[in-house]
């Protein structure tokens, strides 16, 4: 079987999968496609359009819309602008807060990136670090079973000399980037344009990967986010929200309709919604100290009637019956584990748990939720992300921030070698141009 159809096969399983998630009866699409004895890419092509095609079964419980407005019609009630004042200063440090949050906890998570809790568990038990209270330390010689990479990692305790290269920090990067030169009322199109001339293609993944083929080939949004896109609920747009969240501060609707107008170039329904309930936590941030109130907030943003909406007040109402972090993660895995490592909805419960189990602690918040498993990093950077907005850079441990040596690489055209100091700066110029009106 040629490289190309296996590519057809594994994205059209991919798609039975997602389409399967979204309510949609796939039993007799998963019929043919066992019953194809000489494969090739027409075989793939057609089925695949069959399963676009398909409608959610009518006793499907969920609504999820994919357009702006849509989604704005079937919100619950909640603060859509928080009305509080804030000197520059102020924002300055929220803002720098943030940024070396993110970085801090995407730091945190990549070295254990995919792993299961278990693994993690196992790992820092022999390395007498459990629970996590630092960097993860490596174990010499490393454990059978366990990477050897890990002696190399510059994520790592005693080897981080700055932020190094992840996407997850290079779409924070981006969103400043697009800021810049397109303004507030930059379009989905500018994202794409932007990706095109700012961003190498082997650098982007998942969702992301087939947006930008998609782009390539011409497509427009909204297709750029749907065709052959199997991966359109994944977790890439959650990960490129926090930009949105930084420059609206206390303004949690115009930070989630920021974070719609890019996440809907390569994702639909809940990978849309986690990206707005990110940017709508952290516009929050700014403005509220309780954290459950943020993720209320937050949840007020992104359809009431949505799976991932059900999974944040599951996390929720879990974290209210349990005092133990772990008796949580077990009730969340047992009702949403079955999607995939990256998915959308079991990682921002892992999110949730970190920021609700933490109590505001910013080590506590990062530790817990990188400990939980799945995708460490990108978990780890959106709570450090929130926790460093809501306590300002002055106010987080220099054992986090300290390693970092104001020091951030990535791949975004122009942006390799930042301060991250200097990122917050141009960062807040762009949210006094959104929120003059707040400024004290």
């Amino acid at each position: 079987m040629s490289e190309k159809v296996l590519e057809f096969e594994r994205l059209i399983k991919a798609e039975v999968i997602q389409r399967r998630e979204e309510g949609c009866d796939v039993r007799e699409i998963e019929g043919k496609l066992l019953s194809l004895r000489e494969k090739d890419c027409r075989d793939f092509d057609s089925l695949y359009d069959e399963l676009q095609k398909l409608d959610p079964v009518q006793d499907f419980p969920f609504k999820e819309p994919l357009t702006f407005m849509e989604i704005k019609a079937s919100k619950p009630r909640g603060s859509r602008s928080l009305g509080v004042t804030f000197t520059e200063e102020e924002l300055l440090d929220r803002i720098h807060g943030a940024w070396l949050g993110r970085c801090a906890g995407c730091l945190l998570g990549k070295p254990v990136e995919g792993w299961s809790r278990e693994r993690i568990e196992a790992y820092l038990g022999l390395a007498d670090a459990y629970p996590l209270s630092n960097y993860f330390p490596v174990i010499k010689p490393i454990p059978e079973g366990y990477p050897a990479s890990l002696m190399e990692d510059k994520c790592t305790l005693g080897n981080i000399e700055y932020m190094v290269r992840d996407d997850d920090i290079d779409y924070t990067v981006m969103g400043l980037h697009i800021l810049e030169s397109r303004g507030l009322t930059f379009t989905t199109e500018d994202v794409g344009f932007e990706w095109l001339t700012h961003i190498p293609y082997l650098c982007v993944y998942t969702a992301e990967s087939m947006a930008y083929r998609n782009l390539v080939l011409g497509l427009q949004p909204p297709a750029t986010a749907t065709y052959r896109n199997p991966y359109r609920e994944w977790i890439g747009a959650q990960i490129r929200a926090d930009m949105w969240g930084y420059v609206t501060p206390e303004m949690p609707e115009l930070g989630a309709e920021f974070a719609y107008r890019d996440a809907s170039l390569s994702h639909v329904k809940n990978g849309v919604y986690g990206a707005m309930f990110v940017s709508a936590m952290l516009s929050a941030a700014f403005a509220v100290e309780d954290l459950e109130e943020v993720v209320r907030i937050g949840l007020s943003e992104i359809p009431k009637g949505s799976r991932l909406s059900e999974a944040i007040r599951d996390t929720m109402d879990w974290s209210r019956s349990f005092s133990d972090w772990r008796q949580t993660w077990v009730k969340v895995m047992g009702k949403y584990g079955r999607y995939h490592p990256v998915h959308t909805i079991n990682n921002v419960a892992m999110v949730v748990i970190g920021l609700l189990y933490g109590g505001g602690d910013f080590e506590k918040s990062i530790a817990t939720s990188v400990m939980c498993g799945l995708d460490t990093d990108c978990n780890g950077a959106t709570t450090g992300s929130i926790l460093g907005m809501l306590l300002g850079a002055k106010k987080l441990p220099r054992k986090w921030t300290s390693p970092l040596n104001d020091r951030v690489l990535s791949y975004v055209s122009g942006f390799d070698d930042s301060r991250i100091s200097t990122l917050a700066e141009r960062t807040v110029t762009v949210a006094k141009a959104n929120s003059l009106s707040e400024l004290g």
